[in-house]
């Protein structure tokens, strides 16, 4: 069939790749499933081939391809006969590879994406755990320092390539309190004493390895980190999109081997002196599933094309990926049926392909989770931004005067230029799968310490949006004793923007949380009591701040130091439109100080705009999608997580 997507060079590529796997391993299928696993020198043909560097760049040994090139290559995988050698060649080429592609050092891509490139080397990478499968922020293998190397503990499971594999790009926690925020990528190598894999048996894909792993005091150099550290969540993020692609386009081959398999056998198989393919009950059956695999595959090259244009299609690749492998199950259970008995026994393809099918709606995130993705967007209005419309922020932020001395993160927390690029948006769950760890979860994991006020929409705010001042502009604090501070107090005022006039609550109010209470009832003006900076009986009604300083004058009176708990950090913060442009926030043996200027060597430089933080602090602004868009630069994402937490929200 024409298609605008594909022209002869694509086709032609597709012919080189069918004519191998007819030729070279679907022959060989029975003997790889009965063995359960698949030789290494078919890696390294793929590799000579060039099928194992579509997308890779030049300089790898890749092909440097288009988008279409890999669909066609997916598509083509199931003639392998093999559900299991689908999932381990993709996962070499498109999954466990990817943060080393976007992110890795020079020397991180001649170890190990060169070699998976040329197929010398297989690659894993490990992120669900036996208990964390769906809560990434419970990640608990850690990765702690020791002098030059990380010293990684724990387990994983569901891992494809984990027995055979000369890697693993592994998920650890690197930050304890920081949630998804505090997860870093390590590369362990296989021969690395204290890491040990076992392989699981699964009712389908065989010949793919798919292991639990073990980490018991795994030391690895410190160059092993990909990316940043504490960047880990943010990598995996960015591959979404192509692992919802990869994993429906191979659900599309899949389904149309499985037609064409059908299509032979009805033609050939004759009942009551005729083929029973010309039996209506039969093809019209038929013919609904062929009407169906042509809208799923067409809505699959629709998300591969915007993704190819710069776009982050995100709910495109959750659709295309739900209807295919949705399709490619019921496919197979469809075509099963008209193969009677002889479809339920292993010398008869339709057996391997029902069970097979049955993965797809597992891995690279369930139907469920694709739902509540496509939900989200149709339903909920979220907004994914684009690699286009992130790359002009990350572009605008550095002509607005990005890259001063303090807006870059130290040392040693950057292992490439590219650490620093924003990932794609998502939201949704973590699944277990044993395709690949998906890692899929909301930002509010990572950046929950900015709660949108209740009924507050998801979403970009409007272009015309405008932060006044709340209508009421009353002021009410209630102060309950609090025990003496270690260290001499920091006193306490009212930010100058705050009317003066103020009035006691009743008598019989207790202090709890939340910060905001009822406006109580009048009372003599000449009644005043003064806030304990660090105090956590503190109850406040403020106007929403219009200025960055207004914004800082109110840090201390919203500071919960019951929070902190011994926590000393300093904070730099850059506001690039705003005249009074630079502050120094300082939490420190239970109080906390804003002051005007950079002091100090700071352990988190937050680089933004004015409008940006004032939109974030009366809930105007997603933080999550501020930061994907490139709105927002963090140094230290971990010690963000937890600054955050300290204060009470400024909400009208």
């Amino acid at each position: 069939m024409t298609s605008i997507y594909f022209g002869e060079e694509h086709e032609s590529f597709r012919r080189a790749v069918r004519q191998f796997l007819e030729g070279e391993v679907a022959p060989r299928a029975r003997e790889w499933e009965e063995a359960r696993r698949i030789p290494r020198d078919v890696f390294r043909r793929m590799g000579d081939l060039g099928f194992l560097g579509v997308l890779a760049p030049e300089e790898v040994g890749g092909a440097d391809a288009s988008i279409f090139h890999a669909i066609a290559l997916l598509e083509e995988l199931p003639r392998s006969r093999m559900g299991g050698f689908v999932a381990a060649v993709s996962v070499q080429q498109f999954i466990a590879t990817g943060a080393i592609a976007l992110h890795g050092t020079g020397e991180q891509k001649r170890r190990w994406l060169a070699p998976s490139v040329a197929g010398t080397k297989v690659g894993a990478i490990a992120i669900s755990e036996p208990d964390t499968g769906s809560d990434v922020a419970a990640i608990r293998t850690t990765a702690r320092r020791d002098g030059d190397a990380w010293v990684i503990d724990g387990a994983k499971t569901w891992i494809t390539n984990g027995v055979e594999g000369d890697f693993v790009v592994v998920a650890c926690r690197t930050a304890a309190d920081a949630g998804a925020g505090g997860i870093s990528l390590v590369v362990v190598e296989a021969d690395t004493p204290g890491f040990s894999r076992s392989r699981l048996r699964k009712m389908g894909w065989h010949c793919s390895d798919t292991a639990e792993l073990t980490f018991a005091d795994v030391r690895v150099p410190l160059g092993n980190l990909v990316g940043a550290e504490n960047e880990g969540f943010f990598l995996i993020m960015e591959t979404f999109v192509l692992e919802r692609l990869v994993t429906a386009a191979t659900a599309v081959g899949s389904a149309r081997l499985a037609l064409e398999e059908t299509r032979r056998y009805v033609l050939s198989r004759e009942a009551f002196g005729r083929p029973i393919g010309k039996f209506q009950a039969i093809r019209h059956r038929l013919a609904d599933l062929h009407a169906e695999l042509e809208a799923a595959s067409q809505l699959v090259y629709h998300a591969a094309w915007l993704h190819e244009r710069g776009e982050n299609p995100v709910a495109e690749a959750c659709m295309a990926k739900l209807l295919a492998t949705e399709l490619s199950k019921r496919t197979a259970d469809e075509c099963l049926q008209f193969f009677g008995g002889y479809g339920t026994v292993e010398e008869f393809p339709m057996e391997r392909f029902f069970r097979d099918a049955r993965f797809g709606t597992i891995v690279a995130g369930t139907s469920e989770i694709m739902r509540e993705v496509i939900a989200k967007s149709a339903i909920d209005g979220v907004v994914f931004p684009g690699r286009k419309e992130r790359a002009d922020a990350e572009a605008g932020g550095e002509a607005a005067g990005d890259g001063g001395a303090d807006e870059r993160p130290p040392a040693a927390e950057t292992a490439s230029p590219e650490a620093d690029a924003p990932p794609d948006a998502f939201a949704g769950e973590l699944v277990p799968d044993l395709f690949v760890a998906d890692a899929t979860e909301s930002l509010d994991a990572v950046f929950s310490e900015f709660p949108a006020p209740p009924g507050a929409g998801p979403g970009l705010p409007t272009p015309d949006a405008t932060f006044e001042p709340a209508p009421e502009t009353t002021f009410a604090i209630v102060a309950a004793p609090v025990p003496e501070p270690a260290t001499p107090a920091v006193e306490a005022t009212v930010p100058s923007f705050v009317p003066q006039e103020a009035a006691p609550p009743p008598a019989d109010v207790e202090v709890t949380e939340p910060a905001f209470f009822p406006e109580p009832a009048p009372a003599p003006a000449s009644f005043r009591a003064a806030p304990e900076v660090g105090s956590t009986s503190l109850a406040m009604k403020l106007p929403v701040p219009r200025s960055v300083e207004e914004l800082f004058e109110t840090l201390p009176l919203r500071f919960r130091a019951d929070r902190a708990q011994g926590w000393n950090a300093r904070f730099h913060f850059r506001f690039r439109d705003a005249a009074r442009s630079d502050w120094t926030v300082v939490v420190e043996d239970g109080f906390c100080r804003a002051l005007e200027g950079h002091e100090g060597t700071p352990d988190c430089v937050v680089t933004t705009t004015e409008k940006t933080y004032l939109a974030i602090e009366s809930g105007q602004q997603s933080p999550e999608t501020a930061f994907l868009l490139g709105k927002v630069k963090v140094s230290n994402v971990a010690a963000m997580s937890r600054f955050g937490k300290l204060f009470r929200k400024v909400a009208p």
